[in-house]
């Protein structure tokens, strides 16, 4: 018996020993691997991927890069480019509303045009717990604006654009009128002073005044500017009304700088914005309906200079008892309610939205800041004095309707208004055609 009890107990003690040994052999291995670089899932399981779509900039690039470095082994921003040169705005919408439609994380965040928010809504997560009052508060009031959809926040703006006027001052010097005019162009000239100046500048033979009047959103912006101008709505309440006396004021205004006093060329109703800017450029244009973003096309397109000293900005003509409106413009950043990151989508656009980021957004892209403490900064507005007058055209910023339906009420609008333009249609036809074509609700192929 002792004998048997002496040999279970040999036998046990191997057993633990071989145990024991295996143990280790796996841990070493393991460690081993791990030293080595076999086994990375372990690191690679830790790191949180943000996947980004935008037009992903030269200086978008250089804040995903910093924002990567400073969550190294924990968050990536990976980014989807979708660049403005290959997608058309519409073409990009239409791409993320097919990849959110199939619920896909595969999108944690993107960038929508503003008047897009509504379109979205459904899709986005709710921000209002994100960022509270405090956070809001630094955001430039007229821009958070657009971020809104039923009181509820969902989205947050990464730069604004809004509407302004061009104009070439070696041309515009040669009147001995020169300082009166610039005066009032100054303070927005009456469209009815600056008809009048269009037909007296006749003489110079320069192109007098350009904007894009292409079948596209970009006409609806000089549409609405000029209902605005009259203290005036193209939608009441989710009703369109297209027969206003003020809607006919602002199409026979268009028609007539092409057709009747002949001070806009009709080449401008094949254009959209980069076309009118080379023609501006091309053909020595005195004036141009354009955006924030025209000087650094120039240096990128043109020519690789600063061109503000002849070049000048001002804000657009105004009818006569009316105020100048300028577009609210820019793209707004909204995290999928599909994101299993949301955490780090957050902490992604917090970052983008400090006072170092937009700085860098604002010097290497020439994109407007959107938050307050930028404006206050007197050592950096003094180094970027431009900036004071964006932010002064704030004031007479105005929105297109916020409306779910209104990327097709814009589509066929601006398809109407290309044909009274163009000469194809007379005015009240285009707008009765227009008014009839968005209340049937029928699916409208241009």
């Amino acid at each position: 018996m002792t004998g048997f009890l002496k040999k279970i107990s040999s036998s046990l003690r191997t057993y633990y020993f071989s145990v024991v040994l295996i143990t280790l052999i796996v841990i070493t291995l393991f460690v081993l691997m791990a030293l080595t670089g076999i086994l990375k899932f372990n690191t690679a399981d830790a790191i949180k991927k943000i996947y980004f779509a935008d037009n992903i900039s030269s200086s978008h690039k250089i804040l995903i890069e910093k924002f990567n470095k400073l969550h190294e082994g924990k968050i990536e921003v990976v980014h989807i480019n979708l660049p403005f040169d290959k997608f058309s705005t519409n073409e990009r919408k239409e791409l993320l509303i097919r990849s959110l439609r199939g619920r896909s994380d595969r999108i944690d965040l993107f960038s929508v045009d503003q008047i897009w928010v509504p379109r979205f809504a459904k899709w986005a997560e709710p921000l209002n717990l994100y960022f509270n009052s405090v956070k809001r508060d630094q955001i430039l009031d007229q821009v958070l604006q657009t971020c809104y959809y039923n009181d509820t926040l969902v989205a947050m703006p990464l730069y604004f654009d809004i509407g302004m006027m061009y104009c070439n001052n070696t041309i515009l010097k040669k009147l001995p009128n020169y300082e009166r005019i610039k005066f009032e162009l100054q303070n927005s000239i009456t469209w009815e002073k600056f008809i009048q100046l269009g037909v007296e500048m006749k003489k110079y033979g320069n192109p007098f005044y350009l904007f894009p009047a292409d079948n596209y959103e970009g006409l609806m912006c000089s549409f609405v500017e000029l209902i605005k101008s009259q203290n005036k709505k193209l939608f009441e309440n989710d009703s369109i009304h297209l027969n206003s006396a003020a809607v006919q004021k602002s199409l026979q205004l268009l028609i007539d700088l092409v057709n009747k006093y002949k001070l806009s060329p009709p080449e401008i109703t094949g254009y959209r914005e980069t076309e009118t800017y080379n023609y501006f450029v091309r053909n020595k244009g005195v004036f141009l309906r354009g955006w924030p973003g025209f000087y650094k096309w120039y240096r990128e397109n043109i020519k690789d200079e600063d061109v503000s000293g002849t070049i000048d900005r001002y804000p657009l003509p105004h009818f006569e008892g009316g105020t100048s409106a300028s577009i609210m413009g820019g793209w707004n950043l909204v995290v999928s309610k599909y994101s299993s990151n949301k955490a780090e989508v957050i902490e992604f656009i917090k970052f983008l939205l400090s006072e170092e980021s937009q700085k860098t957004l604002y010097r290497v892209g020439g994109y407007l800041p959107v938050i307050k403490s930028i404006y206050a900064d007197k050592q950096f507005m003094q180094k970027n004095n431009e900036l004071s007058f964006y932010y002064g055209l704030l004031n007479s910023s105005v929105y297109r309707p916020f409306l779910q339906q209104y990327t097709r009420y814009s589509d066929v609008i601006a398809f109407y208004l290309n044909e009274a333009i163009s000469g194809k249609s007379d005015l009240r036809t285009a707008l009765y055609k227009a008014q009839r074509t968005v209340n049937s609700g029928d699916v409208f192929i241009k």
